[in-house]
């Protein structure tokens, strides 16, 4: 079962999600951020979430600014904005009635979660799937066009089948973004997932991440998974994982 929802973002568009309604009992619910260009309908997203739901742990996944459903441009976004709208994505949640227990993110969205997590004082704990170490490593799927950027204000560029429009200050955003301080002082439980043969960003961020990380915190091989975990099975096992490691920190 899962709803179609809507609710404002930082900036004032309007932003398309979906909430993946738990199946039996409620065990929890959570938030999910998708990756850098992806939505909210990519496999990741949308098989993690849904088997979260199966297994009793609700969750919100929702296109950022400008992608998907989501009105916006694109490239007025930032990983700041990304940030506050992961929050105003907990907002939303808890104002419908479902606690928010749980962060969940993949690659660009799972540095998002943590950079979110200060603005999400209630939730219980934090699961990143390929999420970089500096959110700046992005930078290399545009890296064709980012002088041009730098230079004009803004540039076309594209990514797989989409065409943004890539701007200066969504470039000096994230080259600012840094997550150590966020993950010295997360101060609640981590669970950081990736696979050793991920070819987009590299385990040694895995390992960045839970380096600076605080006990407790977990690391999980993915072994075998690509890193939009696109093949049969990944992202559904990914999602058990957390399940299951995350049943400890959910009230029910």
């Amino acid at each position: 079962m899962a709803e179609r929802v809507t609710f404002p973002s930082i900036s004032g568009e309007t932003l398309a999600g979906i909430l993946d309604l738990p199946s039996g009992e409620v065990r929890g619910w959570g938030v999910f951020s998708h990756g850098f260009t992806l939505g909210k309908d990519c496999p990741a997203a949308s098989r993690i979430c849904k088997q979260l739901a199966a297994e009793g742990i609700g969750m919100l996944r929702f296109d950022n600014l400008g992608l998907g459903d989501s009105e916006g441009d694109w490239g007025d976004g930032s990983f700041s904005h990304k940030v506050a709208d992961t929050i105003e994505a907990a907002r939303f949640l808890e104002s419908t009635g479902g606690s928010v227990d749980l962060l969940v993110g993949h690659s660009f969205g799972g540095a998002a979660v943590i950079a979110a997590a200060r603005g999400v004082p209630q939730a219980r704990a934090v699961a990143t799937v390929a999420a970089p170490y500096d959110p700046s490593h992005v930078e290399h799927q545009y890296d064709a066009v980012v002088e041009r950027v730098m230079e004009e204000g803004e540039a076309p560029a594209t990514f797989g089948n989409k065409t943004l429009t890539m701007k200066r200050d969504f470039v000096e955003d994230v080259r600012r973004a840094h997550l150590h301080e966020a993950i010295t002082t997360l101060k609640r439980p981590l669970l950081v997932m990736h696979s050793p043969t991920d070819n987009t960003v590299g385990i040694a961020n895995a390992s960045e991440i839970f380096r600076a990380a605080r006990h407790p915190r977990n690391f999980v091989s993915l072994e075998g998974s690509d890193h939009l975990l696109t093949a049969p099975g990944q992202a559904k096992r990914a999602a058990r994982i957390i399940s299951a490691w995350a049943d400890q920190y959910l009230d029910g």
